[in-house]
Parts: C-alpha cells; structure tokens; sequence
C-alpha cells in the first residue's frame, strides 16, 4: 500500500511547476498497482518489460 497522503496540502507543493511528463510521473508514482508492478520487474535498473512500459505510458531515458 502506498504511504502517499494524498489530502496533505504538503504533497502538492510543487506540482504547479511541473511540467506534463513530471505531473504525469507524479501520478503514476503514487498509484500502489504500478508500485507493486514495478517491484516485481528483476531489474529494472537494465530495462522493464515492453508490456509495462506500455501499459503505463512510460519512456524511460538513460
């Protein structure tokens, strides 16, 4: 489970700066499915699965 609390005014600090990727990242960071998916990915740091990526709408940059 997430320990995100999404009332606290605290969390949304910054986000009026930020751009569409990083507002977007902010979302999806949060969400408790794509934690737990991207927890189960062996090593993320080499390259997640294509379905994930898809899925989630994501382009990682090295």
């Amino acid at each position: 489970m997430s320990e995100f609390d999404w009332r606290a005014p605290k969390a949304y600090a910054n986000i009026h700066r930020a751009d569409r990727p990083g507002f977007a990242w902010e979302s999806v960071r949060r969400s408790p499915n794509y934690c737990a998916q991207f927890s189960a990915i062996p090593h993320p740091e080499r390259s997640a699965p294509a379905g994930f990526r898809k899925h989630w709408g994501l382009i990682f940059r090295s």
